[in-house]
């Protein structure tokens, strides 16, 4: 593996120019976030792009980094995703995932029970992301209250959410965003809490990865208006490359159910790993088992192996087009992948294929990460990777 800190932080400085200059262009480009009044769609825009990210787990020295580059005052987490921004920024609807909860009044921690400055939804907004999925193994780190801060915090910032809820009505409701001229349902689930029982009285708090409840969801959200249901899953096993049994077991289940003849998930997206892995067209619909972690500090593995895996990942890009008739499914006319790195030195995410034109020594990662997504066929299937 090529030892990337030393030229990735040469590099950060051009990077971080040349996104500067895109920047509002691009904001220009981006429709209002969902939940604000937002223009009808031109005549000619008829399908729509979307773009997701991996997780977002503030480490406590990227706590520290953000409150460096806030000048000591409060918490700026916008440097650190400019070398995304203009990719984020221009796509129709953008998603993240929230790996952790929020915290406040500058009790903020790391590992291994997270809590993170609420400022991070104000980066997120300003990136361009619309929502982000919130339903992780740490989403009860610090209890309701955790869930409850997180969620207010991603509201004020106009950033929408799915996975965890503080009300029974609000986990029962999908959340629908617009795209162009569809609209899209973004459903989040994951397979446990580190432990931390779902709270008393409270067991709709987090959505938990059950195959008939993520169906009977996708179908609701259809039911109340959705074109495009959108599934992100934290599952898989940590670490590992590739999907495991139950990634793959489920990802068969998940894009086998229909309903009239139409697929009840038409995109999953993985997270939780913290490496990138592959990216696969099962039953049809795209499947993106793990998009490995866009911000995070320096990781261990299980081994107590210091593993630059866990600062790598991809952005997924998916086209849509609509039906020939209505009532038909949306379908994927482009699927591509942008590799990425989070340099720890510099503290900031980079698109690799960006970094290497400005001549950072990162070929060898980006190209571990390009055969990873492209282990299981997708090549095949048309998936290519972004320049």
């Amino acid at each position: 593996m090529v030892n990337t800190r030393r030229p990735l932080a040469l590099a950060v400085t051009v990077l971080l120019a040349v996104a500067a200059c895109q920047v509002q262009e691009s904001r220009e480009e981006k429709r209002p976030a969902p939940g604000r009044p937002a223009p009808s769609a031109p005549p000619a825009r008829t399908g729509f792009t979307l773009v997701a990210t991996g997780d977002v787990l503030p480490h406590t020295s990227v706590i520290e980094r953000a409150r460096f580059d806030a000048g000591g005052r409060g918490h700026d987490f916008r440097p650190m995703l400019d070398g995304v921004r203009a990719l984020v920024s221009r796509a129709d609807l953008a998603l993240c995932h929230m790996e952790t909860v929020y915290g406040a009044n500058g009790d903020y921690t790391g590992y291994p029970a997270f809590k993170s400055p609420p400022e991070i939804a104000e980066g997120l907004a300003a990136t361009g992301y619309d929502g982000c999925s919130t339903a992780s193994n740490h989403s009860l780190d610090d209890g309701p209250a955790g869930v409850r801060r997180t969620l207010d915090a991603l509201d004020g910032a106009g950033v929408r959410h799915a996975g965890t809820a503080r009300t029974p009505e609000e986990a029962t409701t999908p959340t629908l965003l617009r795209a162009g001229r569809a609209t899209v349902a973004h459903l989040a689930y994951t397979y446990g809490t580190n432990g931390y029982p779902l709270p008393q009285g409270q067991p709709w708090s987090v959505n938990l990865i059950d195959e008939a409840r993520v169906v009977a969801d996708a179908r609701a959200a259809r039911r109340a208006g959705a074109d495009v249901v959108v599934v992100s899953l934290h599952w898989g096993t940590e670490w590992q490359d590739a999907p495991d049994d139950r990634q793959l077991t489920l990802a068969r289940t998940l894009t086998a159910s229909h309903t009239a003849g139409r697929p009840d998930v038409d995109l999953i997206l993985g997270t939780h790993a913290h490496v990138p892995q592959a990216y696969e067209k099962v039953n049809g619909t795209w499947v993106v088992y793990g998009m490995g972690d866009q911000i995070a500090g320096e990781m261990v593995n299980h081994q107590g192996q210091r593993d630059p895996r866990g600062n790598q990942s991809t952005v997924a890009r998916f086209t849509f087009a609509p039906p020939a008739t209505p009532g038909a499914r949306w379908n994927v006319t482009r699927a591509e992948f942008v590799p990425q790195l989070f340099d720890i030195d510099a503290g900031r995410v980079l698109d690799l294929n960006h970094a290497l034109a400005q001549g950072a020594d990162v070929r060898g990662v980006r190209d571990r990460i390009r055969d990873v997504v492209l282990s299981r066929g997708a090549a095949s299937d048309g998936l290519t990777m972004a320049e």
